[in-house]
């Protein structure tokens, strides 16, 4: 059967590819440690979250940052061709089954019979190839072009997909469960309107305002039976943390995204609300631009590397919440994570000497901050300020709006505060962040050897020789890009003890993978 051929797939080639901390760790509270009752239907969720982007749209090409488009679009509205589960592993979704040729340069996706649209109409294949089609193409300014950049023919077969690449490539299944590309209904003219909000998820959007709420109603015909179990799921987009840990104490939300870790561990002690913590591939960074003077000198981006404080940053912005980095995106949760590269410590007296390298005595630079990027992102930037102070450089931090930080100042400013889900594979994350015609390459980094490694690893199948090249990768990374990853932050949620779920909950982000309106159900 094709699923045993799937089967055998993934445990053979793919190996454990997807987060091994899938099964997130439960911060110990008197609610977390109630088993789970069976799910039924019912109720109203609400949830506030982070993220609100008044320029959102429901163009998945243009899905960024958005508590709406995340938790509605991505985790209720629409669906995938697979779908990483809560415990790491990939899944069919659309697709009923999958299976590679040509040593992984082409994959069949065989597509599920019987799934309907909100609208009523059956998913077809040429509905998959539509939306795959939308983010490709010269004109295409999706943040998910670079994975489909790589498809170099879809064909519908009867009722399979099949898709071609310009290059084997062991992955690719994993990078269709990217979160922009979700399945909408083609028109007539073979292009998907997106604004016309048609998936075939549990959920169509009842009341919408940009930006700041969504309402959604279940549907009584989704083609998944043990999924979406509430009637409706309110999403607030709600950036005050204060607020957000306020409305949910006081019952007004059920739900909350990105608790605030400085108070979270006074919940320990409540009976009514259940603290949920994983460790995943979530990371800060300080992107620079590589263009840009100072930052396209390379003994300055090492000045700066060296002048911050990776253990203080952990204890006191994430409160011990999380784990340092190393100036690269892969985390210890990742495959090929390489443990062995040497671990980037605080060495003032090193970044003086590069300075000098330089030609500088001293530096002076501008970061642009706002708690937008992530919690404590302005507290980050005034202590990296302070750390650095000693190795002579003299940071600005330079407070920014949170309402349009993620249009007007990431990837518009040179240096500011950032932070990434992450991603379940090394491909995944490096193509969509790090190789020079990455979408989102918020560093303007570009790096030769680095895109050869990355194609070359890519259609590698031997375990050991593609586990040296991502470390090659991350090496590069860490000693040549414009990246600081000074700490990687867990996934701290708040829940009602009334709100229940499964046995595992997602590492790959927030609220169970932004599938907690589909996933969870009240007790």
């Amino acid at each position: 059967m094709r699923t045993d051929m799937f089967g055998r797939i993934s445990r053979r080639r793919f190996g454990q590819l997807a987060v091994a901390a899938g099964a997130g760790a439960v911060l110990a509270s008197a609610g977390s440690r109630v088993r789970a009752a069976e799910p039924k239907r019912g109720g109203r969720l609400r949830i506030g979250a982070s993220g609100a982007n008044a320029s959102e749209s429901w163009d998945p090409a243009s899905w960024g940052l958005s508590a709406i488009m995340n938790l509605a679009g991505f985790g209720c509205v629409y669906n995938h061709l697979v779908e990483i589960a809560p415990d790491g592993t990939l899944t069919p979704e659309l697709a009923e089954s999958f299976e590679p040729a040509e040593g992984g340069k082409v994959w069949r996706f065989n597509i599920r019979q019987g799934v309907t649209f909100s609208n009523g109409r059956t998913l077809a294949p040429a509905d998959v190839v539509a939306s795959l089609d939308h983010h490709r193409g010269e004109e295409s300014k999706s943040a998910a072009k670079p994975i489909v950049a790589a498809i170099t023919d879809l064909a519908v077969d009867g009722n399979a997909v099949v898709v071609t690449l310009d290059a084997a490539n062991a992955d690719f299944p994993y990078l269709l469960a990217d979160y922009h590309l979700v399945i909408g209904a083609a028109g007539d003219d073979g292009k998907v309107d997106w604004d016309q909000r048609i998936g075939t998820g549990g959920y169509t959007v009842a009341e919408y305002a940009v930006g700041a709420r969504a309402l959604l109603a279940r549907r009584a015909d989704y083609w998944k039976s043990n999924a979406a179990w509430f009637d409706e799921v309110e999403i607030l987009a709600i950036d005050d943390v204060a607020a957000r840990m306020n409305g949910v104490m006081t019952g007004e939300l059920d739900v909350i995204d990105r608790a605030d870790i400085a108070t979270v561990g006074r919940l320990a002690d409540r009976s009514d609300l259940i603290v949920d913590e994983v460790t995943g591939t979530q990371h800060f960074t300080l992107p620079m631009f590589c263009d840009v003077a100072p930052f396209d000198n390379l003994d300055v981006r090492l000045a700066l590397k060296l002048a911050i404080d990776r253990e203080e940053m952990v204890q006191k912005i994430l409160h011990g919440h999380g784990r340092i980095g190393n100036d690269h995106p892969i985390a210890p949760a990742n495959r090929y994570f390489a443990a062995d590269l040497p671990q980037r410590a605080y060495d003032p007296e090193q970044a003086k000497f590069h300075l000098k390298k330089a030609g500088m005595e001293g530096l002076t630079v501008d970061l642009h901050a706002a708690d937008a990027a992530f919690q404590g992102a302005v507290d980050t930037a005034i202590l990296y300020a302070e750390q650095a102070a000693k190795a002579g450089i003299t940071i600005n931090v330079i407070r920014e709006p949170n309402d349009g930080f993620w249009s007007n100042v990431w990837t518009v400013k040179p240096f500011v505060t950032c932070f990434w889900q992450g991603r379940p594979t090394e491909d995944w994350m490096f193509t969509q962040v790090y190789a020079s015609d990455a979408a989102w390459n918020d560093t303007h980094w570009k790096n030769p050897e680095f895109d050869k490694l990355l194609l070359a690893a890519r259609a590698e199948l031997d375990d050991a020789k593609r586990r040296g090249m991502y470390g090659e990768m991350q090496k590069l990374v860490s000693d040549d890009g414009g990246v600081i990853v000074p700490m990687y932050a867990n996934y701290v949620s708040v829940r009602s003890a009334t709100v229940q779920r499964g046995e595992h909950i997602s590492s790959v982000s927030g609220l169970d993978g932004s599938k907690c309106g589909e996933r969870w159900w009240f007790a």
